[in-house]
């Protein structure tokens, strides 16, 4: 895969993650007695970080940015909005299952043969890693959330 395209396909995703956690974010801030934003919102933040990253690499490379998640960021939104109806357990199982989907991108990302070593490097040593923390505190915050 070209690595433009590569990174834009990445970069939907972590577009696609910050509208959902805004989402997810503004839904647990309704009810003050909730602590999981604490947990949340430095994971809003990683995921705007890359996007930051993102957009200023697929530009310097002379590519044109994403700036929408598309389809599947609509299709997110949709059932994480379904998901805080149904209660917190629900929310954080969605926002973890879109955790583990930005892990699978990005794996695959790094199995393109054409991929240079620099962006090799950026999604191993900054892109990837904070995602992989994600789900663990996902999980934390998943066991510790009542039945």
């Amino acid at each position: 895969m070209h690595t433009i395209e590569t990174l834009n396909k990445i970069l939907k995703d972590e577009l696609t993650a910050t509208q959902t956690y805004h989402q997810a974010l503004d839904e647990l801030r309704k009810d003050a007695r909730l602590g999981e934003s604490e947990y949340l919102m430095p994971i809003y933040e990683d995921h705007k970080k890359a996007v930051s990253s993102l957009k200023t690499r697929i530009s310097q490379m002379g590519g044109i940015p994403s700036e929408d998640s598309g389809v599947w960021g609509t299709w997110a939104q949709i059932v994480q909005g379904g998901a805080d109806m149904l209660g917190k357990k629900v929310a954080l199982k969605v926002l973890k299952e879109g955790e583990k989907n930005g892990i699978e991108d990005y794996e695959e990302a790094l199995e393109d043969p054409e991929l240079s070593s620099d962006i090799r490097s950026l999604i191993e040593t900054k892109l990837l890693p904070p995602q992989q923390a994600h789900i663990r505190t996902l999980d934390w915050l998943l066991n510790a959330a009542p039945e």
